[in-house]
């Protein structure tokens, strides 16, 4: 790793490089994101991302939200950016994931039957350098087994999610806060938003 990809985080260096390293070979990961405590990995791994499904006991048919460092990363997987998104991206306080339609550079499993992807910008420092040192978008999803409670902190997390991931980052575990799911929303045909989670 060059000097700029080191990690500002309190994480060390080497189990750093080591995280990364694990999901550029098809780890699956359990890490704090700037909502809830999820389950990760390469969204560009077919592989990877078919793991998390039989750990999560979840159908293919619900895709997962993707995370990204940038607006301007999110250019690279769909074919368009409404320009209204880019205002709200810029200025909403609370995490936002977008579902965007005509994905782009991803494997049919990280997108819906429709064509359709939802990403969101992270905001959280541990997050965005991560997903800048793997170069790609990450797969987030609540870690859970799927129609179970989401885990409000990592002390609510399952032995069977634990048990289940290649690597569990040690970050923040000790937070009690209970955390929510990022807002979800999309543009319709006439350019309004739509909320489909508040």
């Amino acid at each position: 790793m060059t000097k700029a990809e080191l990690p500002t985080t309190s994480m060390a260096r080497h189990q750093f490089t080591y995280l990364v390293d694990g999901i550029l070979n098809g780890d699956i990961f359990l890490f704090p994101t700037d909502t809830i405590w999820g389950i990760g990995c390469d969204a560009t791994n077919s592989a990877a991302v078919q793991k998390i499904y039989d750990l999560k006991k979840r159908v293919p048919e619900k895709p997962y939200v993707l995370l990204v460092s940038s607006i301007e990363m999110i250019k690279d997987y769909v074919y368009q950016v409404h320009p209204r998104i880019e205002t709200l991206l810029l200025h909403h306080k609370r995490p936002l994931s977008v579902v965007y339609p005509g994905a782009i550079n991803l494997p049919p499993i990280s997108i819906a039957d429709d064509g359709s992807v939802a990403i969101r910008v992270v905001q959280d420092p541990f997050c965005r350098e991560l997903i800048d040192a793997v170069g790609r978008p990450l797969v987030a999803t609540s870690a859970n087994i799927s129609n179970q409670p989401f885990p409000g902190n990592f002390g609510e997390i399952s032995s069977e999610i634990l048990s289940g991931v290649d690597q569990v980052v040690k970050l923040r575990q000790d937070e009690k806060k209970v955390n929510n799911p990022s807002v979800l929303i999309t543009i319709d045909k006439r350019g309004e938003v739509v909320f489909l989670r508040k």
